[in-house]
């Protein structure tokens, strides 16, 4: 029998009071890390949705599309923070989900001689299988269409006896442009493939889908991803062969 003593003077074992916090522990977590991409995911999609119907009411008219541009601007310094928030979500989304690809890689360094699309249980297809490619992909377009239409050209012009920016203008001449139209064509395409399977399987994550939900989700995801690439391919092709213009 082992009997430890403690002599005189010896320091007491202290307990560590400086445990990190229990959403630290979680975000660390492999079930963490997906519930955030999940989360950052389904996010990022409601903006995707919301600035493709932004997008569709250029159909209105020159007019309605720079009020809208007008009201957007408008909100002053709730824009920046909303812009600084879909930054932060971008970063975080896209720095775990290459996190968790490179985690993938490193458990399987020898890739499937075949896979299985559809099949029970990860529905794998090309989709789940080039998200790591399609996001990247996007990521860099990101950008380049900030600087195009952001931070493009001022445009002025009156609506309603008011100045503002014409962004219809811009989108337009952008749109002419073989080059840019049809690269955009090719990334909002993209982005559907990256939505086919991103929605459903951020709502998996989150435990949202029931063993008899997850087939009826699979596929109101593949509409959702298919209306999403229409929605947005939609513009600057009517602008290109010049039904808007």
């Amino acid at each position: 029998m082992n009997i430890e003593t403690i002599t005189a003077g010896s320091p007491l074992p202290m307990q560590n009071t400086a445990d990190p916090p229990k959403l630290l522990i979680l975000a660390r977590s492999p079930i963490g890390k997906k519930l955030i991409t999940g989360i950052t995911g389904l996010g990022l999609t409601f903006f995707v949705l919301l600035h493709m119907v932004g997008n569709l009411l250029m159909f209105g008219g020159s007019d309605l599309y720079n009020s809208y541009g007008r009201f957007i601007e408008q909100l002053g310094p709730l824009l920046w923070l909303i812009e600084v928030g879909l930054l932060g979500i971008v970063v975080v989304h896209g720095g775990y989900g290459i996190h968790l690809f490179v985690r993938r890689l490193r458990s399987r360094p020898i890739p499937y001689a075949q896979y299985a699309s559809k099949g029970e249980p990860s529905l794998q297809s090309l989709s789940s299988r080039t998200m790591i490619v399609t996001g990247s992909i996007l990521a860099v377009f990101l950008v380049t269409h900030l600087l195009t239409f952001k931070f493009g050209p001022y445009y002025l012009t009156q609506v309603e006896g008011r100045e503002v920016r014409d962004l219809a203008r811009l989108v337009v001449e952008t749109f002419h442009k073989p080059t840019y139209t049809f690269g955009y064509t090719a990334v909002v395409v993209l982005l559907g493939f990256h939505l086919r399977h991103g929605l459903w399987s951020a709502l998996q994550s989150l435990g949202a889908l029931s063993r008899d939900l997850k087939p009826v989700v699979y596929l109101l995801s593949l509409i959702f991803a298919i209306a999403i690439a229409i929605g947005f391919f939609i513009l600057p092709l009517a602008v290109y062969f010049g039904a808007i213009g």
